[in-house]
């Protein structure tokens, strides 16, 4: 099984969305419920997400963010943001890890942030 940044992120927005503390047997398009129960686990091994477990019917629970979850949600959210960072570590050949996107998606963040400054402090105010 291999980890999707994609599902990754679509399961935090899932999470988000949801007006429950958990959330059970969420099911994304496209995707199958081994995909998602695997990417989910390893959002838990990460700290994004307080837990994901089964139970012995074959249920399962995905609890709510941490607050690493809702930092590396922030980061991530926007679709646009979204393309950008996968656009720049495919083009730069990184690993597609938590850290290399946390990365470059807070860098392109804090770029577009020192464009509005410097555009607020040229046009004065």
């Amino acid at each position: 099984m291999k980890r999707d940044m994609d599902l990754i992120r679509l399961i935090l927005l899932e999470i988000e969305n949801s007006e429950d503390e958990e959330i059970e047997n969420l099911t994304i398009k496209g995707y199958s419920t081994k995909e998602i129960l695997y990417n989910a686990k390893l959002l838990e091994q990460n700290n994004m997400i307080e837990y994901c477990k089964e139970d012995i019917i074959g249920n399962y629970y995905i609890g709510s963010m941490t607050w690493d979850g809702n930092d590396f949600l922030d980061k991530v959210r926007d679709n646009s943001n979204w393309k950008k960072t996968k656009d720049v570590i495919k083009e730069k050949a990184l690993p597609f890890t938590f850290d290399i996107v946390k990365s470059v998606a807070t860098t392109l963040i804090s770029s577009a942030a020192e464009g509005v400054a410097n555009s607020i402090i040229k046009n004065g105010g």
